[in-house]
């Protein structure tokens, strides 16, 4: 496309967003609402699945060694563990170990448990992990078969409880995002509508003197793009303030370990930017679907 043809095309679709008044006015608008919607279900599915994903990979497997097993057979199991293709880490813990982080986790109430450090009752422990979260029930499974285990523990109902709230949680945020996209798709897609229908006559005339298809389409096309863009601007200002707030008002108040937002920079310019894209594809794409009906006049 020449430079001059590509300028002409930019020229028409700024007029077209001007010489549509309010219309082009409700169209941001409408946008502007859906985007600030679909940013903030974007904010909260990235976080959630930042913290599914660290909640996923704090899951371990316990292997209790049986008490009657020598050292050539704790060796030899470590090494049968190790093995498995699904296997990331194994570490072994000695029951000495095991009894000092149960007095450790206990606080005040753990001194109680002194008393067994010349008769330790507790196991040597495998502490496994995978390299995939959702392998673990399968390792799992496949351990406690070997010889000189004497009990696996891993959370199963609650593990398994955790993958399937995580894999619901994200195809629910994917699919109400991909509804707001939509909508603002058939948002921009019906104003563009409206505008053709209104110049009909003149795209009509354009063709019989031997205009392209491509050439009446190229305004529609930047005319679409800029009201993505124009209703973009405020859910990125919204973004940024908003996440900035959170970041340094909000999450040093949450105690829990395992809720931790993602911080600010680069994740909030990262966000705006991805906003500004969508912005931009479902003015055009909502062009596509408009001028693709209405040009054959």
């Amino acid at each position: 496309m020449k430079f001059r043809t590509a300028k002409r095309h930019l020229r028409e679709g700024v007029k077209n967003i001007f010489r549509n008044g309010w219309m082009t006015v409700a169209s941001v608008g409408a946008v502007t609402t859906t985007l600030i919607l679909v940013a903030a279900f974007l904010a909260l599915v990235f976080n959630l699945n930042q913290m599914a994903a660290e909640i996923e990979d704090d899951v371990e497997i316990n292997v209790l060694i049986d008490r009657t097993a020598d050292e050539a057979q704790i060796k030899t199991l470590g090494e049968k563990i190790s093995v498995i293709d699904e296997v990331d880490t194994v570490e072994f813990s000695s029951k000495d170990e095991q009894l000092k982080k149960l007095i450790d986790s206990m606080g005040e109430q753990g001194k109680s448990w002194q008393l067994f450090k010349q008769d330790n009752p507790l196991n040597h422990v495998y502490i496994v992990t995978a390299k995939t979260p959702t392998d673990t029930m399968g390792i799992a499974n496949q351990i406690k078969d070997f010889n000189s285990v004497k009990e696996v523990n891993y959370g199963k109902d609650v593990v398994q409880r955790l993958f399937e709230f995580n894999k619901y949680a994200r195809t629910i945020g994917l699919v109400l995002i991909a509804g707001l996209v939509f909508t603002a798709i058939f948002l921009i897609s019906n104003t563009i509508k409206l505008t053709i229908m209104a110049r009909s006559r003149e795209i009509g005339i354009m063709k019989l003197v031997g205009a392209t298809n491509g050439f009446i389409r190229w305004p529609f096309f930047v005319e679409g793009m800029l009201l993505g863009v124009l209703g973009s601007i405020i859910p990125i200002g919204v973004i940024l303030g908003g996440y900035y707030y959170l970041d340094t008002k909000i999450s040093d108040r949450i105690d829990f370990s395992f809720v931790e937002i993602l911080p600010f920079n680069p994740f909030a310019w990262q966000l705006s930017l991805i906003v500004l894209a969508i912005g931009a594809l479902i003015g055009i794409w909502g062009s596509v679907m408009s001028v693709r009906k209405f040009l054959k006049v």
